[in-house]
């Protein structure tokens, strides 16, 4: 099973998506696909995301039983931490 889900997405790429998978809430993406699939998915994602962000996730065999992507930008990072993906939050921008 995968999970995309994006923010800000351009109308073509969400229709695109609506294509592929199911919208089960705005911007929220679920479908089931071979690993080939649904890295051609993402590549499609990555391409036409232009300023918004968006994140898929997907049933893994490793030690979480999950992996997951980003793409553009968000304040959630994926970071490596022994083996394991975490997620790390950068600080808030100021003006000051």
């Amino acid at each position: 099973m995968m999970v995309i889900v994006t923010n800000n997405a351009p109308p073509r790429l969400r229709g695109r998506l609506a294509v592929w998978l199911l919208e089960i809430r705005a911007g929220v993406y679920v479908g089931r696909y071979s690993k080939r699939v649904r890295e051609r998915i993402w590549q499609q994602v990555e391409e036409g995301i232009a300023d918004g962000d968006a994140v898929m996730a997907w049933a893994a065999p490793n030690d979480q039983g999950y992996d997951f992507a980003t793409v553009g930008y968000n304040r959630r990072k994926p970071v490596d931490f022994d083996g394991m993906k975490l997620v790390v939050f950068s600080p808030v921008e100021s003006d000051t």
